[in-house]
């Protein structure tokens, strides 16, 4: 079981199941992936609107991969465990004129900078704002055929902004082509669940990922297990499911939660109905990667008796 180290360039802002892998691990490996911020290293510290304006909007989601997971074929799942994410003192956060989710409201470009002071940031006076970082893209190479922007989520994870995939969490994600070919970024320092002004505190940050595989296990869409969220949570199992529809994309998000709890907890799949009724927390993860929106469906782990997903 290798440690590896992978620079950020050169970074991809493109899902292409034909990109050339950039590193070959295997399963048990950990990378330590060098990730910029989501502008691709254009947004500086000091960068003024007018300088965010002119950035070259085709780097947005700079990613670092893609990584192949050797023994990584259609119908396995990809275990991604989220040991750290490093920030790296500074983030930024915009508005964007007919962006975010009160477009209508804020019409005028706006580039507010962070300074983050280790576990917060008290650069928005009189709030101080806990960090919990996390990558807004984590994902793997879909299996069409040709390339396709990253704002957009899916069954294959990327763009889903869940704040739950920060340090301790674990991500399952199933493999759609011959060696996963996984790549992350996006990091976020914090972000609330909707990431309703289009961003969250955008960062670089270095992440560390440890890699396992699950030969012939189904799966259809993501899964995490997620760690306590500082004064708030505790463990939770979270499906995590994205769609144009936002009502059918919770609905979607809590039929996966049942079939979860009814294949591996045994329960009848109206009594996990019920149980989804009275313990489930549905969250909009995001609503701002229009026509998109991710939805988050979250049992607490202290509710169930423990089990591991595969």
């Amino acid at each position: 079981m290798t440690t590896h180290r992978l620079a950020a360039e050169p970074t991809h802002s493109v899902w292409n199941k034909d990109l050339l892998p950039r590193l070959s691990i295997a399963p048990g490996d950990t990378v330590l992936f060098e990730c910029t911020d989501a502008s691709g290293g254009q947004v500086k510290p000091g960068s003024t609107v007018a300088d965010f304006l002119a950035i070259d909007r085709t780097k947005i989601h700079s990613l670092t991969g893609p990584v192949l997971i050797e023994g990584a074929e259609p119908g396995d799942v990809l275990q991604i465990d989220v040991l750290d994410v490093a920030h790296k003192g500074w983030a930024w956060t915009s508005v964007i004129a007919g962006l975010g989710f009160l477009d209508e409201r804020f019409t005028e470009p706006y580039l507010f900078h962070w300074h983050l002071e280790g576990d917060v940031s008290r650069s928005l006076a009189p709030a101080v704002v806990p960090l919990r970082p996390f990558c807004g893209v984590m994902g793997v190479a879909q299996a069409d055929a040709g390339e396709f922007r990253t704002r957009p989520p899916g069954a294959f994870g990327g763009n889903m902004d869940v704040r739950e995939l920060s340090a301790g969490a674990t991500l399952y994600l199933p493999v759609m082509v011959h060696g996963a070919l996984f790549s992350c970024g996006d990091a976020h320092a914090a972000q609330g669940d909707g990431e309703v002004c289009i961003n969250g505190m955008e960062c670089p940050a270095d992440v560390t990922l440890r890699f396992a595989l699950h030969k012939n296990k189904t799966l259809a869409g993501p899964v995490i297990e997620a760690a306590p969220r500082t004064g708030e949570d505790g463990p939770a199992w979270v499906v995590v499911e994205s769609g144009t529809d936002a009502f059918a994309t919770a609905q979607a998000a809590t039929s996966r939660m049942i079939d979860l709890l009814v294949v591996r907890w045994g329960f009848e799949p109206v009594q996990a109905y019920v149980l989804c009724s009275v313990a489930m927390k549905l969250r909009l993860s995001q609503v701002v990667n229009r026509p998109m929106v991710t939805v988050s469906a979250a049992l607490a782990k202290s509710i169930l008796p423990e089990r591991s997903l595969f």
